[in-house]
């Protein structure tokens, strides 16, 4: 009999269905797409039921794949959006309204006040979360308040609330499991990353009834079964369900301390292993639970860089010095070096840890001899630098050595990028052939909770193909050129 798994990737523009066997090999995937909506200036919204009947559509047409195969079995994870909130009454099924988006700002007064009250240190020791609306507890208090009815009902008890994951879960069990993982969960604002459970104080500072929580379970865990809406008449085991960056981390395997992702897209999410303590994060960064398996929690520091792959974006599309970014690669060999030139593509301001939300950007260092390549240069080493940048804050603060950072995305495609990489971190960098990413990893959880397997150190055997690029530059040269960059950034920030 053929066994296969179903990973449901819900993320903020689609659903996707992702079908692997037990090999860990991906068979194949379908994408349904769903609307977004911005009623008002700053405001983001989805509609859950679309997200739902997406999801049963998505898994309809991956079954239909793999009709032909005369026995077969599947069983179903989630990997999802995270802060993205539903709200809905537990009688009907009906959300009170739309969902309101990890991008939506309408909590954003919600926040503020909390600020100025000085709750943000309880908050952040608690949650390991800084306040803020991109998270989902104002959204939820957003609801309550503003939505008519809504306060009342929650007050009787007759509301629940839940991310994505939480109301995929609900609605595919007939509603009769209300739950959602610890990573899901460390992403509320609600939730205490050291009790492993909702806190009391949280949720009276939100104005969140307890009756309205999911239970909150590791992420190896059976969430349920389910028909998908008769697809499966005999029902399917729900097992193994996170966040998708979380699943992202699992599904790279940084299963050890030390062990970092980092996607490189249009901006970058860094996310570092730091191991099974809740350490304090960084200024500006933020400590999750990274994901939770085999009896162990495996907490994270998360960031995120606004401007990486949109450099080069800037280079084709604004200067049009190169025609395309496959090209910034050959014209960056052209010159040996990058001449003293620096670029700090501070396009939406500066990040950690320099934090600088109104910089600007800056190219610095040209002389007569700059050519097209020293810019090109500066504009991969830039996100080098960058990816440094957070590391460094990560590692420090965490007292860990990066072991390895495991990356994807377009940009690790190009040679050189990712030998500078290795060369500024000092580090091994591994380029893997992953695909998919956060639904491997919400297969893998369902692997774990299924008995597929026993031990992380079981799965981390099943990783089979690695690219790895190691340093080879002097220290000299590399605190040198290191030198270079803060120097940029000091004339940048005045």
């Amino acid at each position: 009999m053929q066994k296969y798994i179903i990973s449901i990737d819900q993320s903020t523009s689609a659903t996707k269905a992702v079908l692997f066997n037990e090999q860990c090999f991906l068979v194949s995937r379908v994408n349904v797409e769903h609307k977004q909506y911005y009623p008002k200036a700053g405001w983001v919204e989805h509609d859950a039921e679309e997200i739902y009947r997406n999801t049963v559509e998505a898994v309809r047409r991956i079954v239909a794949l793999s009709k032909d195969e005369d026995e077969v079995s599947y069983s179903l994870s989630i990997t999802n959006q995270r802060e993205t909130v539903v709200v809905w009454n537990r009688m009907t099924g009906k959300p009170v309204c739309h969902a309101v988006v990890w991008q939506c700002q309408r909590g954003a007064d919600i926040c503020k006040k909390l600020k100025e009250e000085g709750y943000a240190g309880l908050i952040q020791e608690k949650s390991g979360l800084l306040i803020d609306p991109y998270f989902s507890a104002s959204g939820v208090k957003w609801i309550l308040d503003n939505v008519e009815g809504a306060r009342e009902q929650a007050d009787k008890g007759e509301l629940l609330m839940g991310t994505i994951d939480s109301w995929l879960i609900w609605k595919l069990t007939g509603g009769k499991v209300h739950a959602t993982d610890y990573t899901n969960a460390s992403r509320t604002l609600l939730f205490n990353i050291h009790t492993l459970d909702w806190d009391d104080e949280l949720l009276e500072l939100f104005t969140v009834p307890r009756s309205m929580m999911p239970r909150p379970l590791p992420c190896d865990s059976i969430f349920g079964e389910t028909t998908v809406e008769g697809i499966f008449p005999d029902g399917i085991q729900i097992a193994g369900v996170l966040g998708d960056s979380h699943g992202a981390l699992a599904g790279q395997m940084c299963f050890g301390p030390g062990m970092g992702k980092a996607t490189y897209g249009t901006g970058s999410s860094v996310m570092v292993n730091i191991g099974e303590e809740a350490v304090k994060a960084p200024q500006g960064l933020v400590t999750s639970v990274g994901f939770a398996a085999c009896g162990k929690i495996f907490y994270a520091f998360e960031g995120n860089i606004h401007c990486t792959g949109a450099t080069i974006k800037w280079l084709v599309e604004k200067l049009r010095l190169i025609e395309s970014p496959a090209a910034i690669e050959q014209l960056a060999l052209s010159v040996p070096d990058n001449g003293g030139v620096y670029l700090v593509p501070a396009f939406a301001g500066l990040g950690a840890p320099w934090w600088n939300p109104g910089a600007k950007a800056l190219l610095c260092g040209m002389t007569l001899g700059t050519e097209t390549g020293h810019i090109c240069r500066a504009a991969l080493e830039a996100i080098a630098y960058q990816i440094k940048d957070l590391i460094d804050l990560m590692t420090g603060q965490a007292r860990v050595l990066l072991k390895e950072l495991r990356v994807d995305g377009g940009p690790t495609k190009n040679k050189l990028l990712m030998q500078f990489q290795a060369d500024m971190l000092n580090a091994c960098i591994n380029r893997s052939d992953v695909e998919e990413a956060s639904a491997m990893g919400a297969m893998l959880m369902n692997g774990l909770a299924r008995g597929v397997w026993k031990s992380l150190d079981e799965v981390a055997r099943l990783r089979t193909t690695d690219n790895r690029i190691t340093p080879v530059m002097e220290e000299a040269e590399r605190a040198q050129l290191y030198k270079g960059w803060v120097e940029a950034v000091k004339l940048l920030n005045g």
